[in-house]
């Protein structure tokens, strides 16, 4: 288990501590932005590596069982790794000025459309969705630190580059901010946005289900582990 901590740890570090932080602009300065782009993701890679070795090792050694799940949240799974899903590649394929080289898009009248309407960090909410609910029904420590650490950055992150984008645009940034939401339908219940469904993109909700659909089926092949308590598809 304290390679899985180790490896939780690095994760957050370089994204929270290092990325998160001036030490990005400090880092950027002396090696250029592509130069920082390109080792940033190369790091990233052995991080989720590390953790997910780790993590392996973990659930097979010793490993605390906090609680067992009740068997109507195992079938609910689906539809919540679904939601997860949508918010994921919906965010990833719709334009947004929280995206990497993207921030100009802030000052676009127009920008604040489809799925930027529920949240402007549909990916990383995408993101805590499937880890929180995989810490719920599984229970056992090795999951509650592997999917944590996800759910964690991905939670922390929302306002880590909501940040980062408030000092680099100034009114343009608090302009954006001011017409969306970082938690999800937030900015539509209170009444600063509405909800447009035909704005997400057919294809997109499409391209989003059939990810679902090979994950899905794929999750015994991959994980070991049935997604649905009695289903086997081969």
């Amino acid at each position: 288990m304290t390679n899985l901590w180790a490896a939780s740890a690095f994760f957050l570090a370089i994204h929270l501590v290092v990325a998160g932080t001036a030490l990005r602009a400090a880092i950027v300065g002396v090696i250029s932005e592509r130069a920082w782009f390109a080792s940033f993701s190369i790091v990233s890679l052995i991080g989720i590596a590390w953790l997910s070795m780790s993590y392996n090792e973990a659930v097979t050694g010793p490993n605390h069982l906090y609680w067992a799940p009740p068997i109507w949240a195992m079938h609910l799974s689906p539809l919540v790794i679904l939601l997860a899903a949508l918010f994921v590649v919906i965010g990833v394929t719709t334009p947004n000025p929280t995206s990497v080289g993207a921030g100009d898009l802030a000052a676009d009248p127009e920008a604040v459309k489809g799925m930027l309407r529920i949240t402007r960090h549909p990916f990383l909410w995408g993101v805590a969705i499937w880890a929180v609910w995989h810490i719920l029904i599984n229970g056992d420590q090795a999951s509650i630190i592997f999917f944590g650490t996800f759910a964690l950055l991905a939670v922390l992150g929302t306002f880590s580059i909501d940040d980062k984008r408030r000092r680099k645009l100034g009114d343009t940034w608090r302009g954006f901010a001011s017409r969306t939401s970082n938690l999800p339908f937030a900015a539509i219940i209170a009444g600063r946005n509405q909800l447009k469904i035909g704005e997400l993109g057919w294809w997109r909700i499409l391209l989003a289900l059939v990810i679902f659909g090979g994950a899905f089926y794929g999750h015994l092949w991959a994980f070991g582990v049935s997604p649905v308590p009695g289903w086997h598809p081969y």
